[in-house]
């Protein structure tokens, strides 16, 4: 008779304490990181009219209500840069903070039959749902710079510098979207607070109006926002803006390295909960 050999069983435990990240498996579930981004990309404008022009709408209209009544009525200053161009700067890394921000908050129940099917890092969910805003911020860039050739302004030595902003930016939604994500799995009314987060986050960052009219040292108290460093380091880097960011990024960039770091470590923490009660 033929022996069988039998099949290895691999026995998946909930890690253990705050120290288990496991942050490794992100990178062997790399090709699933990518298909998830991928997705989120793909289904974000699936039958909709306008597709992917959404992307510009949005920042669009809102530099234009901002530009009448701030720029227009309001008389805010723009540090010597056209209004609309000065408001369109900041709307093109804010609007992709904000809908890494909604789209990661609300990744975990929107995958809930995946998540109770399937084991892989939890942690990729909602990493995919923010990588996934890349494409919308490469077309809304494009038409800030059609923008700054209209107005005949070009970016200066320090646009080099743009990756890292985006970075920041980047690690700021990533931060907040991992709190959020974890607690609406367990509280739901987490999706109807987002919103008003949002729309409060938004007038506490300099996007109608600029951070200079601040003195030191409470310009650079501001910078506690991590938006404030990503907005104005934009602005520094495209527009050429006299108030370059100085110490408003190593704050904005410590409070953001904070979030996620606080952010990962809580996550991980709860997430062998969430197959049982998402």
């Amino acid at each position: 008779m033929e022996h069988i050999t039998p099949l290895p069983i691999t026995v998946i435990k909930p890690s253990k304490g705050w120290v288990s990240l496991k942050l490794r498996d992100l990178w062997e579930y790399r090709e699933l990181l990518y298909f998830l981004t991928w997705r989120d990309i793909k289904v974000r404008y699936k039958q909709t009219a306008l597709g992917a022009m959404w992307a510009i709408i949005q920042p669009f209209f809102t530099m234009v209500v901002f530009s009448l009544f701030f720029g227009r009525l309001a008389k805010i200053p723009s540090d010597g840069i056209p209004y609309p161009l000065f408001a369109y700067a900041a709307l093109v890394p804010w609007s992709f903070f904000a809908n890494g921000l909604s789209q990661s908050s609300n990744s975990l129940v929107g995958s809930a039959n995946l998540i109770t099917k399937v084991y892989f890092p939890r942690l990729i969910i909602p990493v995919a749902s923010v990588l996934s805003g890349i494409i919308d911020f490469a077309i809304a860039f494009i038409v800030f710079i059609g923008m700054a050739l209209f107005y005949g302004i070009y970016p200066t030595a320090a646009v080099v510098l743009l990756p890292f902003f985006l970075l920041l930016g980047l690690v700021t939604a990533l931060g907040v979207g991992l709190w959020l994500s974890a607690l609406n799995v367990r509280f739901r009314d987490v999706r109807y607070i987002i919103p008003f987060l949002t729309q409060f986050w938004l007038f506490a960052t300099p996007i109608a109006y600029p951070s200079s009219l601040l003195s030191e040292p409470w310009r650079t108290v501001y910078g506690i926002n991590p938006m404030v460093g990503v907005v104005e380091g934009f602005r520094w880097a495209l527009l050429g803006t006299d108030t370059a960011p100085s110490a408003i990024i190593f704050v904005s960039a410590l409070t953001a390295m904070g979030l996620l770091i606080s952010g990962v470590f809580y996550f991980k923490r709860v997430e062998k909960y969430f197959a049982d009660i998402i």
